[in-house]
């Protein structure tokens, strides 16, 4: 016999179509933002299917916030990497203020 309940990619593929008339209204910039969210929730697909929620779009929303902050800890770290080259640029071109010539 075959399977009878939908797999949490059944799920979030239908949740997608739901929105579908929503993504087509939005402006042409903001649909591959769109996109992109429903590509975070098929990343933790996995995890979400194991959770087998009542409700598949709290996971699906879980799924993107987990992908977010990842995303800010990537931006973080590079602006504190960018910070500290900064820094140092500006050190070494400081020339010191008690040199007497």
């Amino acid at each position: 016999m075959g399977r009878t309940n939908p797999t949490y990619r059944d799920a979030l593929r239908a949740i997608e179509e739901r929105w579908a008339e929503f993504r087509r209204a939005l402006r042409r910039r903001d649909q591959p933002r769109f996109d992109r969210l429903f590509e975070y929730a098929r990343e933790h697909a996995d995890a979400s299917g194991l959770l087998n929620h009542q409700n598949p779009l709290l996971p699906a929303l879980l799924s993107i916030d987990l992908e977010q902050e990842a995303r800010l800890d990537d931006h973080e770290e590079r602006l504190e990497e960018l910070e500290a080259a900064v820094a140092a640029r500006d050190d070494q071109g400081a020339a010191p203020s008690d040199a007497n010539p």
